[in-house]
């Protein structure tokens, strides 16, 4: 199987899309985060469109780079820093984004608004990395060097 570059280009540029829209909010500053239910409700979502995408990313370029699928979301990233898709330990500290989704999606505890706003400044600051580098890969891999 081959990397499929227009699907993974796609959902790159969606997600750049989605990044552009909460660095906004973001530029807005904690406390109008704070006072913002709405503002609230779309850094949530798009947070978890942005991971979520991210994670169909990974699965897509693992499989099609000959690798098994990875057991969980968070190991999809640690894996393409297996692959040297990305650093190693960019690829671990990217891959708590795993669990903010799950919380996201799942709700499994009470989402505390402070700590999505720090993590929507840590997926600010690591996300354009993330989307370089499986760029850079996704056009090696297109022409045969992974190198």
């Amino acid at each position: 199987m081959t990397i499929d570059r227009e699907l993974v280009t796609r959902k790159l540029l969606l997600v750049t899309s989605d990044l552009e829209l909460l660095a906004a909010i973001r530029d807005k500053g904690l406390e109008a985060y704070l006072g913002s239910s709405i503002d609230q409700a779309v850094v949530e979502r798009r947070l978890q469109r942005a991971v979520s995408r991210m994670i169909d990313i990974n699965y897509h370029v693992l499989t099609a780079s000959g690798q098994p699928p990875p057991a969980d979301y968070h190991a999809s990233f640690v894996k393409l820093g297996d692959l040297g898709v990305l650093d190693r330990d960019f690829a671990r500290r990217i891959a708590r984004a795993a669990g903010l989704r799950n919380r996201l999606v799942h709700e499994y505890e009470d989402i505390d608004p402070r700590k999505v706003f720090e993590a929507l400044g840590d997926a600010l600051r690591d996300a354009p990395t993330y989307l370089a580098r499986v760029n850079e890969y996704v056009k090696r891999g297109a022409s045969g060097d992974h190198s």
